[in-house]
């Protein structure tokens, strides 16, 4: 990449934080949840779900077993009822079951404050651990979801061959301190403006500003 590339593509990036700040000073966190254990279960949950379906669903399952211990004692079939409007609902049941139990086992009942130890939790990928890792401990982290990965591509900012090579992109242009910021401000962004089936990297604000000579549609590489 040529030196004037470099630099166009780091002001898109700088440009991007700016306005997204603006609109989004202070993003909350989509799904509903009291503490570390029911994030981490609430973030399970939401794979391949949208965060409106978990948090219709999580209510009444926190309201029955919101630390590990109550989950275990919940019981697998319990857990499944509770979570079967959600996609992929007997395999999260079987993880968060698993799980409840690997965390009383290995972590004294806590939620464990490492990507390692949170990967290797039943369930629990690099996006899981990283939405953790970047809510409940405030450590830098840059979660990748579909929102996150077709913008980065609409934008310039990354060519999206796959959610690795996207974060990595991204890490390199944005400042750490604004990571776990950002992370829910695209996606904010993606849902409300820039969505799949409304712009087409032509016509939402952002898109027109860092490219007002763009007329052709961006195919985006979904994950």
């Amino acid at each position: 990449m040529q030196d004037n590339e470099k630099v166009k593509k780091q002001e898109r990036a700088d440009r991007v934080r700016q306005r997204l700040s603006q609109l989004y000073p202070n993003p909350p966190i989509p799904l509903d949840h009291t503490d570390e254990f029911t994030l981490l279960i609430a973030v399970l949950l939401s794979a391949q779900c949208t965060d409106k379906k978990v948090n219709e669903v999580t209510p009444e399952l926190f309201a029955a077993a919101g630390t590990p211990q109550a989950m275990v004692e919940l019981g697998q079939e319990e857990i499944l009822r509770l979570i079967r409007p959600i996609g992929l609902s007997t395999n999260k049941s079987k993880s968060i079951y698993k799980l409840s139990q690997l965390l009383l086992e290995r972590h004294q009942g806590e939620v464990p404050k490492t990507f390692a130890e949170l990967e290797a939790l039943p369930g629990v990928g690099h996006k899981t651990a990283s939405v953790v890792m970047a809510q409940a401990f405030g450590v830098p982290a840059f979660p990748v979801d579909t929102h996150i990965h077709r913008l980065a591509q609409r934008w310039g900012l990354s060519s999206g061959k796959n959610v690795v090579d996207t974060e990595r992109d991204l890490k390199k242009l944005f400042p750490e301190s604004s990571w776990n910021d950002l992370h829910l401000q695209i996606i904010y962004y993606g849902r409300e403006h820039c969505t799949a089936r409304s712009c087409d990297g032509t016509k939402c604000g952002l898109c027109v500003e860092l490219y007002p000579n763009r007329k052709k549609p961006v195919v985006w590489n979904k994950p």
